[in-house]
């Protein structure tokens, strides 16, 4: 037998991207992530230490500036970086989640006059479909989109809004034809500086409070017609097309910061003693280390076939991508959980990573499609 080394592994680029990634997070954002949680603040030296890598928004295509890295190169990207800090891991991830409307579906110039920027690290954008009463129901958006002589003026709130205030792009879903339910939903570019929009104050939340959440203000917000992303009233398909591409980022989030809490656990009970012991010396703990383990091996490969799924334009892409999301994030929320509880008491203080990554890690149930939504999009799929 001849020993094939590409049977089933990740390229040597992938494990040479990770490595360089690993070596930023560690040196550049690391030694910042108590304080960005302590005194929630965007984490500025993570972005320019990303920026500077090209790490930023690795997905843009190279016909725009952009690294034209693939999925998987994406998520590990997103991986490495959550696990020092979940909150600097929503920059690549938010401009990807921001973008992709745009790269699948924007005519050629505002794919130009868009991913330039964001590609050359001089602008990140934002995602904006989710309201106050149209969350898991985004369908039953309020925000209103018209056609205005050579403009479309958009009134509404958006809310949740990952890196409001700090993008200077908004991918914003508005209706344009009431009548048409989801099929009357459209997609637009909007820029910080677009007349009658507005960012509100930061929500306070329980984790990632290095990443501004805000709600998004359109008073007659009037934006040029060449803006709209797509034609009018494929916003909504656009909208949950992108979440096929990057729900992986979400499960790469939980992998990243899952991993990070079980390293910090492993360098913690190796030195810990107690009954004349290391803490690691007894079963009990081990086979707690083993099981978080086997369950950040299995949501990492599952992200990948999932980031790979959607690169190969795969039929399965719905189902196998809300499967990674939801399995990787309810491994990071037991296995950070779990982190806590073998630093004992000094797991619930401060003093340590493992209580923010617990808090940090709750999110990857929620956002982009609570998990519950994941289990119906996945039923619906086997079903069909």
């Amino acid at each position: 037998m001849g020993t094939n080394n590409g049977l089933y592994a990740l390229t040597e680029e992938h494990e040479a991207i990770r490595a360089a990634v690993r070596d930023i997070a560690e040196r550049e954002i690391a030694p910042y992530a108590a304080e960005v949680d302590a005194e929630s603040r965007y984490p500025i030296e993570a972005q320019k230490a990303l920026t500077a890598a090209g790490f930023h928004a690795t997905h843009i295509p190279e016909a725009y500036g952009g690294e034209g890295a693939d999925a998987i190169a994406t998520c590990i990207v997103i991986e490495e970086v959550a696990r020092v800090d979940m909150s600097a891991s929503l920059i690549p991830a938010v401009n990807k989640l921001g973008s992709m409307p745009v790269i699948l579906s924007a005519s050629e110039d505002l794919k130009q006059k868009v991913l330039a920027p964001i590609a050359a690290g001089e602008a990140m954008i934002s995602y904006g479909l989710s309201e106050r009463e149209a969350g898991s129901d985004a369908a039953a958006m309020k925000t209103r989109a018209r056609l205005e002589g050579d403009s479309w003026v958009l009134n509404g709130t958006k809310a949740w809004i990952t890196n409001s205030g700090v993008s200077e792009w908004y991918t914003v879903m508005a209706v344009t034809d009431p009548g048409k339910g989801a099929n009357g939903i459209s997609a637009f570019a909007v820029h910080r500086d677009d007349p009658g929009f507005a960012v509100g104050p930061k929500e306070r939340k329980m984790g990632i409070k290095g990443s501004p959440t805000c709600e998004l203000y359109f008073t007659d917000c009037t934006i040029p017609a060449d803006r709209i992303i797509g034609a009018p009233g494929t916003g909504f398909k656009t909208a949950l097309r992108t979440l096929d591409f990057t729900r992986p980022t979400i499960g790469a989030q939980a992998v990243g910061v899952a991993q990070g809490a079980l390293d910090a656990s492993v360098a913690y009970v190796k030195e810990r003693r107690q009954f004349g012991k290391t803490v690691g010396e007894f079963q009990g703990v081990q086979f707690m280390l083993a099981d978080m383990e086997m369950k950040i091996q299995a949501a990492r490969h599952l992200v990948y076939v999932a980031a790979a799924a959607g690169e190969q334009g795969r039929s399965d892409v719905t189902r196998v991508s809300a499967s990674a999301k939801a399995f990787a994030s309810d491994v990071a929320m037991q296995v950070t959980t779990d982190a806590v509880q073998l630093f004992g008491g000094a797991g619930y203080t401060q003093d340590f990573p493992v209580e923010r990554m617990m808090r940090d890690a709750k999110i990857t149930q929620i956002y982009e499609g609570t998990n519950q939504v994941q289990r119906m999009v996945i039923a619906r799929s086997l079903l069909r």
